[in-house]
């Protein structure tokens, strides 16, 4: 990890807790007879750990019956180390990591446009970058997960009153408390409804260990299936008022629905008990809720601004009061009825008592505050005052990470100086660290590298302190130091490792460096994962990493024997010491036999050599040495005369070039003996024969240097080729 690693303290950006916790039993069933030998215990992927359990070798060789199959020597298994609440699949992880990377890759992309016009207004980059991480932040959430169905998008059960939905996740909670506290900036009027949505949806997250509005229902719900009068049990009153004190109307209108005087076979005169329960429903209903969307599915009298919030809630609490004060409560028979609905109104007109009764936790309590005592809270100084209180009347024992996160977020200031933004880091990164868990690592990661954003985007003094360089993390700023983090763990994964320049690139100080040992890392035996590397390179225009790229591609194909691909890429990195040494081993290989068997096989790889090859010195040979072979071939094919001219002009072009090795000289002769004797006229002019005999002449005189190579040749070669070259002299003679 980069920088220095930080002392257990205040200052720690990691979260490290010297408390010592129990120890944890997890059962490995091996399978393997005792005695055991050794136990190897070895990190895998994720929570996940490879345990390998070794035998005792015996010192009778056992029979085939004795031994299990695969199990001679041992066995290894995995141990999950996770207690399995809040387990998010590898997959699912994956898609996540994915499907963020777009949203990530734009926010900065648009970073950098703001910062390149900030000579505009300040005010108008700061409303422009409001929207841009609201944008930003909505679609990362909807990554972490989908928002529980409301009652009216599902087929429902009568007698369901918790519709069963998927299991929320911590990191989506986390993720939403950020977005109402830091960058929804329509949400600071209309708090207490987004906090009673969030307490619907992740209400079952607050405490593990202790009872919350979401299990008493759950329960509750569970009871009612077997008793046939709701209305005498004391659980229904119970739970019909704690749903109301944290604002689930929808729940509440449907538990009075079961009450037993809307049924029609009734012995007892019911009406006036009826007639109440329907009152209350029709109350709780209608009640005034400040929300500027309407169309969300919940019950109230919707309010978009507060002077039409303030009217409307004085005239719903008039007709409670109202209701309250009636002469028809004497007039109900039924007692649980009687005071079951009068606790109901007493929690609408905010009776601190009763609501704190119905609640079970301090987060609930502090939404029931916000909806029917202190609707107009401003200001997280005053919201953290009454927070405090709350956890004073409902003391709880053990904070999880979600709950030590609100904290964290009410108990900010504009003030906060590192601590507070390095507690903030700490809070997120304990959001999954659960009594017996061992937190998903790369969903932490995700978390806190994503959410530095939303973190900053209210507040210049927080920018600045995550942003600036500090020597205890070895000269990178705390922002830098968790993509870091987040890159390393994504570039572990052969899944994942593709996406994790996309977050290096955004680290100035030490990405680049770390990025280009990942490009370095990468397998180059596929075509494809190569052209990817090569399009980081450009898009981030690391031209010595393509190029480096490129030669190690080309000569790990050219060493494992596929030479087309291995020249395609050093021809791309324009390597041409590379090329000449391949060139060389090509001379090699086909001097040693220039037969046409011999050059059949070689013929295919100057084919893929292209005209580009001219570049690279003794490549060139080989090209213009195919061009001869086939002008040749046409030649003893009995083509016209045309082909045998341009063979022959081929061969005195061959012979001039000082690119063709003197290895070549005498096959090159050998095989132009059918142009030397052509019958219908001498090819080959007087100098152009004196040049050939001359080469002849070179050629006897390069046998006496220790490093001449032999051509592989006829015995008869050398004295056919005099014989060729004398006869083609003297017919040029003779026709000059």
């Amino acid at each position: 990890m980069p920088g220095r690693p930080s002392d257990p303290g205040s200052e720690a950006i990691v979260p490290f807790s010297p408390e010592f916790r129990d120890p944890v039993v997890y059962p490995i069933h091996h399978g393997v007879r005792p005695p055991l030998l050794r136990v190897y215990v070895a990190w895998s992927r994720g929570s996940l750990l490879h345990v390998a359990c070794l035998r005792q070798p015996s010192p009778e060789p056992e029979t085939e019956d004795s031994v299990d199959e695969g199990e001679a020597g041992g066995k290894v298994v995995e141990v999950r180390l996770r207690a399995g609440e809040e387990g998010i699949s590898e997959a699912q992880r994956r898609r996540i990591a994915y499907g963020s990377v777009p949203a990530f890759a734009l926010l900065q992309s648009r970073k950098n446009s703001l910062m390149a016009m900030s000579r505009m207004s300040s005010s108008l980059l700061r409303g422009e970058w409001w929207q841009h991480v609201l944008e930003y932040s909505k679609n990362i959430s909807e990554l972490l997960g989908t928002r529980r169905l409301s009652s009216n998008m599902v087929i429902e059960d009568p007698r369901m009153v918790v519709q069963p939905s998927e299991e929320p996740t911590s990191l989506k909670a986390a993720w939403e408390l950020m977005e109402i506290f830091y960058v929804d900036k329509q949400s600071l009027t209309w708090l207490p409804e987004r906090l009673v949505d969030w307490s619907e949806d992740y209400d079952s997250l607050l405490t593990r260990t202790e009872l919350t509005i979401h299990s008493k229902l759950v329960n509750m719900q569970k009871k009612l299936a077997n008793v046939k009068v709701v209305e005498d049990d004391p659980d229904y009153w119970e739970g019909m008022s704690s749903a109301l004190a944290v604002g689930w109307l929808d729940i509440v209108v449907k538990l009075l629905r079961f009450h037993g005087s809307y049924q029609l076979d009734q012995l007892d005169n019911r009406e006036t008990e009826n007639g109440l329960v329907e009152a209350v429903a029709v109350l709780v209903s209608t009640m005034p809720r400040l929300r500027p969307d309407p169309s969300s599915g919940k019950l109230g009298q919707f309010c978009k601004t507060r002077p039409d919030f303030i009217k409307a809630w004085e005239k719903w609490r008039g007709h409670l009061s109202k209701l309250e004060r009636s002469a028809f409560w004497v007039q109900c028979s039924h007692d649980q009825t009687r005071e079951g609905l009068q606790k109901l109104l007493k929690i609408m007109l905010g009776d601190i008592t009763n609501i704190t009764s119905a609640t079970c936790h301090w987060m609930e309590l502090l939404v029931s505050h916000l909806l029917y005592i202190r609707q107009f809270m401003a200001g997280l100084e005053g919201l953290n005052n009454l927070a405090h209180k709350c956890r004073q009347l409902k003391p709880t024992v053990h904070y999880n990470g979600l709950m030590s996160l609100l904290i964290g977020i009410l108990e900010e200031s504009p003030e906060a100086r590192l601590s507070c933004i390095s507690r903030m880091l700490k809070d997120i990164w304990s959001v999954l660290w659960l009594d017996n868990y061992v937190p998903d690592v790369a969903s932490l990661l995700l978390m806190v590298a994503h959410g530095i954003e939303l973190l900053t985007a209210g507040s210049d003094h927080a920018d600045v302190l995550l942003h600036e360089e500090r020597y205890s993390l070895g000269g990178i700023s705390i922002e830098e130091l968790h993509r870091l983090v987040y890159a390393q763990i994504l570039s572990s994964h052969p899944l994942t490792c593709q996406i994790a320049p996309t977050y290096l690139a955004s680290c100035p100080k030490q990405g680049i460096g770390l990025l280009e040992i990942l490009l370095y890392k990468q397998p180059i035996q596929h075509h494809q994962v190569i052209l990817k590397n090569l399009e980081i390179c450009r898009l981030y225009e690391l031209d010595n990493i393509s190029v480096n790229v490129l030669k190690t591609a080309g000569m790990y194909n050219w060493k494992h024997g596929r030479r087309g691909f291995g020249i395609y890429w050093l021809q791309l990195a324009r390597d041409e010491v590379r090329l000449n040494r391949i060139a060389q081993q090509l001379f090699k290989c086909i001097g040693k036999s220039l037969s046409d068997d011999s050059f059949k096989q070689w013929e295919g790889l100057l084919e893929l050599l292209g005209t580009q090859v001219g570049s690279s010195g003794g490549l060139e040979f080989l090209h213009k040495y195919r061009d001869f072979k086939r002008t040749l071939k046409q030649v003893e094919d009995g083509r016209a005369s045309n082909a045998a001219r341009q063979a022959a002009e081929s061969l005195i072009q061959l012979m001039r070039s000082p690119s063709t090795p003197q290895q070549f000289w005498l096959p090159l002769l050998h095989d132009s003996v059918k142009l030397l004797n052509w019958k219908a006229h001498p090819l080959l002019s007087v100098s152009e024969t004196n040049l050939l005999l001359n080469k002849l002449q070179d050629l006897s005189m390069g046998k006496l240097h220790p490093d001449f190579v032999a051509a592989d040749l006829p015995p008869n070669a050398l004295s056919s080729i005099r014989l060729a070259l004398a006869t083609n002299l003297g017919r040029a003679i003779l026709e000059e």
